[in-house]
């Protein structure tokens, strides 16, 4: 029998998050500062759990080991991917994160962490920070050491439907009012580079990483420019944000019912929007906005049928 993986969101406190996760999607958040949620995640500081059919219980990065079948039989050790969810309710860190070389080394055989990001929604003259101004490593660290921020940091106007490709290396922080639907590496390593002096309940700042975030920042700062591509099919249109390395990436409005022919040996899906149905052989699996679902390697062909948005995603 081969299904759709329905999947447990896995939510996570932080200390910038909010209550937009509960209040938009009707997650039943932990607290009044839960940050993310982790749709389809196989990473042990949160793994899913398969909701429904023959796995149901089963988490995700089990069913990676024991069902290799299921992602078309895979090499990799780990599963590469992980979907999330993030209510910026106010700024979070400036960060960088590793290549999979210098994190395989220094983080225990972790994997890198090149992501993306969807804006789902912002506040009106919403922007964040992407990138920075610095030419040398050696103009990077002074400014870092002298605190100039402001003369730093870049930071960019965002809008509600657009897209930032976020490569490893890259200085970054989303900020307060911006709610993000994020691709990336299945990887959990943040160094952080500046916290605004923040404290958390007891009083204590967050540790900053600046001698390893020193280290992989990309500098002078890399942009890596790119290009959306829509193309309409019967019942929908479909939007390739981008193709990488890592992960390749699309939007999938639907209006009526969409037939999609396999395009990989699997799919991550996270609805945004909207309810329907996806039709497989097995029968009528119905879903509404804030469901997370992995297509299975096996079904060559499949139905969505409403009027929704998805996003989906395949290594």
């Amino acid at each position: 029998m081969v299904q759709p993986l329905f999947l447990q969101p896995v939510l996570q406190e932080r200390i910038w998050g909010g209550t937009t996760l509960r209040d938009e999607f009707g997650y039943a958040i932990p607290s009044e500062t839960t940050g993310e949620c982790w749709g389809i995640s196989a990473h042990p500081n949160g793994p899913s759990i398969v909701e429904n059919g023959p796995f149901a219980g089963k988490t995700l990065d089990a069913l990676w080991k024991e069902y290799p079948e299921l992602f078309g039989n895979p090499t990799g050790e780990v599963f590469p991917l992980l979907t999330k969810v993030l209510d910026a309710n106010d700024d979070l860190s400036v960060q960088v994160h590793p290549n999979d070389t210098y994190a395989r080394v220094y983080e225990n055989g972790e994997l890198g962490k090149t992501e993306c990001w969807y804006i789902i929604d912002c506040k009106e003259d919403a922007d964040m920070i992407f990138g920075h101004t610095a030419q040398t490593k050696e103009e990077f660290e002074a400014m870092i050491a002298e605190g100039k921020w402001n003369s730093l940091l870049r930071r960019v106007k965002i809008k509600p439907g657009d897209f930032f490709y976020v490569p490893s290396g890259t200085i970054h922080a989303l900020c307060r009012g911006t709610l993000v639907l994020e691709t990336q590496q299945s990887s959990d390593t943040t160094y952080r580079v500046y916290d605004y002096d923040r404290t958390d309940k007891a009083g204590n700042k967050r540790e900053l990483h600046l001698e390893k975030a020193i280290d992989v920042t990309t500098v002078p700062h890399e942009e890596k420019s790119t290009e959306y591509r829509v193309e309409r099919a019967e019942g929908a249109a479909i939007t390739t944000f981008v193709e990488e390395e890592y992960f390749s990436v699309y939007k999938w409005d639907v209006d009526g019912s969409y037939i999609h022919e396999r395009s990989a040996p699997f799919l991550l899906c996270s609805v945004l929007d909207g309810q329907g149905s996806i039709e497989t052989g097995e029968g009528v699996f119905p879903f509404e906005k804030g469901a997370h679902f992995i297509i299975p390697a096996g079904l060559d062909s499949f139905t969505i049928t409403g009027k929704i948005s998805l996003m989906v995603s395949h290594p």
